[in-house]
């Protein structure tokens, strides 16, 4: 069923509600509740999301494109094999999500909230994590060449066998994060010996 929005939604309560396998083209939620919510195998285009929860909502499976999801809640979310292709999900924060098998191209994460988050071999090629927090993220051997990492706080961050080649990190990053194993550049492999106070000739 594709479902066409107009107006905004505004506050509305989706708490609980079975929507699964529902298709919404151009709709746009601000401030609603999805909490609990069945939205497995949900496909979304041009839709916007800003201020909304998702605790405990089921997206599995579900699949996103050129969507805003803009200062949104995900704690304990599914996000099972979900795919967001062109999105922006500025400023959300994700709190002990299922994460395993999660789609990410050409998404922006700027300021994402992913402390702690399983994001073991995922791929986050070339993607934009500015001043993301992914403190305490497992990120071994996942995929961040050529990701933007400006400002992201990435203490406690597990990095083994994880390929940084062409990323872009902060001086304060390179001195946060613990990157032994880490794949890097010679240019990043510079810079960080520099942050950490070497000479290097």
């Amino acid at each position: 069923m594709d479902i066409i929005g107009a107006d905004p939604e505004v506050g509305e309560d989706y708490g609980d509600a079975v929507l699964a396998g529902q298709r919404w083209e151009g709709r746009s939620f601000l401030r609603c509740d999805f909490t609990e919510a069945d939205l497995r195998g949900l496909v979304t285009s041009n839709c916007t999301f800003t201020e909304c929860k998702f605790d405990r909502t089921d997206l599995g499976d579900s699949s996103h494109t050129a969507t805003a999801f803009r200062s949104c809640r995900f704690d304990r979310a599914v996000l099972a094999s979900a795919a967001f292709r062109s999105c922006t999900l500025l400023g959300s924060v994700f709190a002990e999500c299922g994460l395993r098998g999660v789609v990410l191209e050409e998404t922006d994460l700027t300021l994402v909230g992913l402390s702690g988050a399983l994001l073991r071999r995922a791929s986050l090629r070339g993607l934009r994590l500015r001043e993301a927090n992914v403190e305490g993220a497992d990120l071994r051997d996942a995929d961040l060449r050529d990701a933007d990492l400006t400002g992201a706080r990435l203490r406690a961050g597990k990095f083994d066998g994880a390929d940084l080649r062409g990323a872009r990190l902060s001086a304060d990053a390179l001195v946060a994060a613990d990157l032994r194993g880490a794949r890097v550049d010679t240019g990043t492999a510079i810079a960080f010996a520099a942050a950490h106070g070497l000479r290097v000739d």
